[in-house]
């Protein structure tokens, strides 16, 4: 008689085997291990990680530069001679990426948490060292070519810093559950030592490190200054061409206090208003003149100028990804734009009561106008009809002969040499306005006006700090932010510092006990 052995039954294991074979392309039972990984395959995953951490950065950086995309933009386009939206490719490829890393990772995390062994497919690797190169090349091109954005990293640490402090502190107490599987459940090693001791840093570490934070919206709600004037930067360029009139009109009826606007001079002695030092990307002059359309923009006469196109190109380009967001109407009279001279500007200034900051370019030396730019400049001024106290000049040149007018300095100076100069007002690209200085300008009467205020996270720190004014394309943005958008006291901000190191403590030491019972049980 034959004896026959039963068959051996093995529980389905459904979700590990979605998990390793995802990750490995381990889908069977026979193919998966719970033996140590390989030093290969530990490299691999220190790979990972770094490609995560790299793109987290990376993520995080494109997220709080959205402050600045038109000038990133106009950065490249100033290179390339070519106007291209390059933000469009940048971002869907780091959303992609970062996507694809951040599965990977947590799949990995789940292999160690089932005491899987690591083994990373081959495609796998192919696709996470290409994420990681790309990555690299990416933040080695935006150093070439957009380096002084990286401030706006520390800016937003004054607004995110307490939150991304909450996160930090959230994911380290939970990957608390694996390294103390890790260091009690196993046999003593000098790794494990190391690996317990850095993880202990790095948790005290975060405990601590709110006592670095700069944040101007931890404060007494009673000591908010009013709110900051929105000055309208070349209008209100979201919704239309830049330094035209509709934009400027836009500007003034999004509650715009006062118009900032961007000064050429023309070959014939008119002043006029453009950025860019050629008038290929905001007008159609490579249609009208194609000969001339790198010329400089001084170098036309009013009449060539006032011919050409103003707003089709904003249509064209979108810039703003607002184009779709507009009526018909709106787009019919955009597209009838044309280039706005001084003068113009100045009257819809004077009618409205607002004021006027002009940034004006001086003409280059062959220019016939070269030597009196200044008078010519004045003049359009007073033809205007507006009082000279409500213009501010820049840059701080010819301060003898700007009598009358209000004149400001891009320049960052200590008190010291504002008052030799007689400077009375400041006007700073955000990354150099810190909160102490902010606080030490307004302290000895001079006037700060912030540079460019996109975003309501940015307008609201700059408020906590009482910057009077801050210039901006998206008025219309910042006229929705009627209080800061966070705002808390010392006291607030100390209790939820102390009560969540305090949770996270405890459930850190309640892991490491549960997983020391479930050793000894064991046993």
């Amino acid at each position: 008689m034959v004896k026959h052995q039963p068959l051996q039954v093995y529980e389905k294991q459904v979700f590990v085997s979605f998990v390793t074979g995802i990750y490995g392309c381990r889908w069977k039972r026979y193919q998966r291990s719970q033996d140590d990984s390989s030093k290969w395959e530990c490299t691999w995953f220190i790979i990972l990680c770094s490609s995560f951490f790299l793109l987290l950065f990376w993520a995080y950086f494109w997220l709080v530069a959205q402050n600045d995309f038109n000038d990133f933009n106009w950065s490249v386009y100033n290179r390339s001679g070519e106007w291209r939206d390059e933000t469009i490719p940048i971002l869907a490829s780091t959303t992609v990426g970062f996507s694809y890393i951040t599965f990977l990772m947590i799949l990995a995390l789940f292999h160690i948490s089932l005491g899987q062994q690591l083994n990373l497919y081959w495609v796998h690797k192919i696709g996470v060292l290409a994420t990681l190169l790309t990555t690299i090349s990416g933040v080695v091109s935006v150093d070439d070519i957009w380096g002084d954005e990286w401030d706006i990293l520390l800016v937003s640490l004054q607004s995110t810093a307490p939150f991304l402090h909450i996160g930090a502190l959230a994911t380290v107490t939970a990957i608390s559950w694996l390294v103390a599987g890790y260091v009690v459940r196993r046999e003593r090693s000098n790794f494990q030592v190391m690996l317990l001791l850095i993880y202990i840093i790095i948790l005290l570490a975060l405990y601590l490190v709110p006592l670095t934070f700069t944040c101007p919206c931890i404060m007494d709600r009673h000591s908010l200054k009013p709110r900051p004037d929105v000055i309208g930067r070349r209008g209100a360029p979201m919704l239309a061409p830049e330094n035209t009139m509709l934009s400027f009109n836009r500007a003034l009826q999004h509650g715009a206090s006062s118009l900032e606007a961007d000064v050429t001079l023309s070959v014939d002695g008119v002043p006029f208003l453009v950025r860019d030092h050629t008038l290929r990307r905001t007008t159609d002059v490579s249609k009208v003149f194609p000969a001339r359309q790198h010329d400089d923009a001084s170098f036309f006469n009013w009449t060539e100028i006032r011919s050409l196109n103003a707003g089709h190109w904003f249509l064209e380009s979108d810039p703003y990804w607002t184009v779709e967001t507009l009526t018909a109407r709106d787009r019919s009279r955009i597209g009838n734009q044309t280039v706005c001279s001084l003068v113009e500007m100045l009257r819809l200034a004077a009618r409205a009561n607002s004021s006027a900051l002009l940034n004006i370019r001086k003409p280059p030396p062959e220019h016939p106008h070269y030597r009196s730019w200044f008078m010519d400049t004045l003049w359009a001024v007073q033809k205007a009809g507006i009082s000279q106290k409500r213009v501010t000049w820049t840059p701080d040149t010819d301060r003898g002969r700007v009598r009358g007018f209000q004149q400001t300095t891009n320049e960052k100076l200590s008190v010291a040499e504002i008052r030799q100069r007689g400077i009375t007002s400041l006007t700073l690209h955000y990354s150099k306005a810190n909160h102490k200085d902010i606080q030490e300008y307004l302290a000895n009467n001079v006037s700060v006006t912030v540079y460019p205020v996109n975003e309501p996270w940015l307008y609201s720190i700059l408020w906590c700090s009482g910057v009077p004014s801050v210039s901006s394309d998206a008025p219309q943005v910042l006229r929705k932010v009627p209080y800061p958008i966070w705002l808390m006291s010392q006291t607030a901000y100390d209790f939820i510092w102390i009560t969540s190191d305090l949770v996270s403590l405890a459930i850190v030491i309640g892991i490491f006990s549960f997983q020391k019972t479930i050793e000894h049980h064991d046993y």
